[in-house]
């Protein structure tokens, strides 16, 4: 059954309802950056975390952030997420989302799992978290050598056995950056997470973003995105929780079968964010450039920030792309994401025409 007339009509309707958003954007994910410091070092870490700096928020400022937020956007639509570095390195992390959680909102975290001990699974509990999503990279030794921790993988898979035993969680879910050279063990590492009792496994391709602009041998080729994608979907047709990341525009042949709707990127009108040193931008995997970032915390209000700034985010990024404006499918890719955007060429840094459409 060909499905291209029915995918035309819906992203014909989403092109519409973006030209919405960008007039009347709705603040729904809202990310805290609580810390660049991490125990581990992966190559492809977007935001090449390694130690905290001296100028992160304290424990006061992120509290104050959480009401005037709360009071600004209130919490029924908001989710907070909470990412790093790894966020439990942060010995006030249960205070801050303690806080939050006493203030009404949901939240969930991103975290290599190698410091979830049972207590700490039931002390996240307990100050709300409802969602965690885990980075598992590759089978053992694979994925230690990626992330810089020798025994990383056991602790990891450790952590999420920790997590469920709780019970507490509306989802746990582990996510997949696949490179060049471990696309070869989707396999073997889906037979793993078909082993555990996670709730969805995420699988992204490698981006050109942070460390990994440094190791351009491991980004995936044209044959490698197909046959991730081709994965992804056989799966999902078997009933399997597998989907892809939000990254990229992917043609009729994938939008809406390996992730549950069609591309838009979230940057500036579902999503922003606030960094470790209260700089506030969009999506945090987004180069960090004076034209990306909106203002900072310590001196402006999100919600001043939200509704007067981030025009950047609230257009089509192929208005400055003589090339993009040119493409058959600009009303539904609209230049791809702000991500994985060439700011000094003002062209796209990954473009899937060619190689899936």
């Amino acid at each position: 059954m060909d499905l291209t007339p029915v995918k035309t009509a819906h992203l014909t309707r989403l092109a519409d309802y973006t030209r919405t958003l960008y007039r009347a954007p709705e603040l729904r994910k809202l990310f805290f950056e609580l810390t660049l410091q991490c125990n581990e070092r992966c190559f492809h870490c977007g935001s090449s975390c390694t130690a905290a700096r001296g100028d992160e928020l304290s424990c006061e400022e992120w509290l104050r952030i959480i009401d005037e937020v709360e009071r600004d956007f209130g919490t029924e639509r908001l989710q907070l997420c909470v990412t790093g570095g790894e966020p439990l390195l942060r010995r006030d992390l249960f205070d801050i989302m303690g806080h939050a959680h006493e203030r009404g909102f949901r939240w969930g975290m991103t975290s290599n799992a190698t410091l979830i001990t049972p207590d700490v699974a039931r002390r996240l509990a307990e100050v709300g978290m409802g969602t965690i999503s885990v980075s598992i990279d590759g089978l053992r030794d694979t994925h230690d050598r990626l992330r810089g921790l020798s025994g990383g993988y056991d602790r990891a898979m450790e952590g999420i056995q920790n997590l469920i035993d709780v019970g507490a969680f509306h989802a746990i879910q582990v996510t997949t950056v696949v490179n060049h050279a471990t696309i070869d063990q989707l396999d073997e590492l889906f037979g793993v997470m078909d082993g555990l009792d996670i709730d969805s496994w995420r699988v992204i391709g490698l981006e050109p973003i942070g460390r990994a602009l440094l190791r351009p041998d491991l980004m995936l080729t044209a044959d490698d995105q197909r046959r991730l994608l081709s994965f992804i979907r056989e799966r999902r047709r078997e009933g399997y929780p597998l989907e892809y990341g939000c990254s990229h525009y992917l043609g009729m042949g994938y939008e809406a079968e390996v992730r549950e709707w069609y591309w838009l990127c979230n940057a500036g009108v579902y999503t922003a964010s606030i960094m470790a040193n209260g700089d506030i931008g969009a999506c945090l995997d987004i180069e960090r450039r004076p034209e990306t970032i909106q203002g900072n915390i310590r001196r402006d209000r999100l919600r001043d920030v939200w509704e007067r700034r981030f025009e950047l985010f609230r257009r089509d990024l192929s208005d400055s792309c003589e090339q993009c404006r040119a493409c058959e499918h600009v009303r539904f890719c609209r230049g791809d994401a702000h991500h994985s955007w060439d700011y000094d060429q003002n062209r796209p840094m990954v473009c899937l025409r060619g190689t899936l459409f």
